[in-house]
């Protein structure tokens, strides 16, 4: 047999492989984002403080809250009950839990936010540090926007509310 033959031999099984791989495997659904006002900063938080005070690692503000900082009170699309449900749902999911519905876990000491201290506290002079490297401005923005999306979702709550629309759509 040439060299060629034996080539072609071994390469047949891999073009058939595709295939039968696509089929059995499934694409795995993308795991959505905690919400950005979560009281424990997670182990991956943790571990780029520095990277944040430095303004190297930007978290962005999510859709949601800059179309809530543009229309807080508006009710364009907003006719319907599953609408209100539906931003009420979006929202909650960047926000997390609203306050009708969030529970209080009574700890005084939150383990994640202790070690991202500590972290932080790795960086000299980190105040001034996250004011030059414009850390401090990006929070800010991050801080007013989170604002915005806890008063849209008052709004279409109140709105709700008003319309006898069902929970998420209304105070619980």
């Amino acid at each position: 047999m040439t060299l060629c033959r034996l080539i072609a031999i071994a390469l047949i099984p891999l073009l058939a492989t595709p295939r039968t791989v696509q089929a059995q495997t499934a694409t795995p659904t993308p795991k959505p984002p905690p919400p950005i006002t979560r009281a424990a900063p997670s182990v991956e938080d943790v571990a780029t403080t520095p990277l944040s005070d430095l303004n190297i690692r930007k978290k962005g503000v999510p859709d949601i809250l800059i179309r809530a900082q543009a229309a807080p009170y508006g009710l364009t699309g907003m006719g319907r009950c599953s609408a209100i449900q539906k931003e009420v749902s979006k929202l909650n999911a960047v926000l997390g839990e609203d306050v009708d519905a969030a529970r209080r876990s009574g700890r005084k000491v939150i383990p994640g936010k202790v070690a991202q201290d500590l972290v932080g506290g790795i960086l000299p002079f980190r105040g001034i540090v996250r004011e030059i490297s414009g850390a401090n401005a990006e929070n800010r923005a991050l801080q007013q926007a989170i604002y915005a999306g806890f008063a849209r979702r008052a709004f279409l709550k109140g709105v709700g509310l008003q319309k006898r629309c069902g929970y998420p759509a209304r105070p619980g």
